[in-house]
């Protein structure tokens, strides 16, 4: 018996909602409230095009592409660079992690224009190709390239010798 579209996609959401989620907090440096609500448009996008789903090769790498895109268009608005302010909310348990380094990555990673973030996150986090990282960004190989270089650049500028420290532990 042949599944429904809404079966299927929800396997598909179930399958990739982490995944897309990982994603998000890489791109967006940490704002796991921006991140869900970044992975929940990507979803939602995904859901309203799940019916030509098969005229698509690989669903999960367009719902990549989607978050990606999702993510630079709100970068784009003017309310991107509200901050809010005030305590932090509880963390989730230690996992044994360095939460030190942890920060100066993100910190690191929020330091870089929004391409640049998104260049680093297809291609160092995803394992995109070049070729794949310029189809998702719709820029050309060179430069993928060149924004792989200057970004890799800014974030060795920024985390200077200290990666070193981190890496000793």
């Amino acid at each position: 018996m042949r599944k429904s579209r809404v079966d299927e996609f929800l396997e598909f959401a179930s399958a990739r909602s982490g995944h897309l989620f990982r994603s998000a907090c890489l791109l967006t440096s940490g704002d796991t409230h921006l991140a869900e609500d970044l992975t929940q448009e990507t979803l939602g996008r995904m859901y309203a095009l799940w019916g030509r789903i098969a005229r698509i090769g690989n669903p999960a790498a367009y719902a990549q592409t989607v978050l990606v895109r999702t993510f630079l268009s709100h970068q784009r608005r003017r309310s991107a660079t509200e901050r809010p302010l005030g305590e932090l909310p509880d963390r989730a348990p230690d996992t044994g992690e360095d939460p030190a380094l942890r920060i100066a990555l993100l910190d690191a990673l929020a330091g870089l224009a929004p391409k640049d973030r998104a260049v680093v996150v297809l291609r160092y986090w995803e394992d995109r190709s070049i070729e794949e990282t310029a189809d998702a960004l719709h820029v050309s190989s060179a430069a993928v390239r060149t924004r792989s270089v200057r970004a890799l650049g800014k974030l060795r500028e920024r985390l200077g010798g200290s990666i070193a420290e981190f890496a000793a532990r």
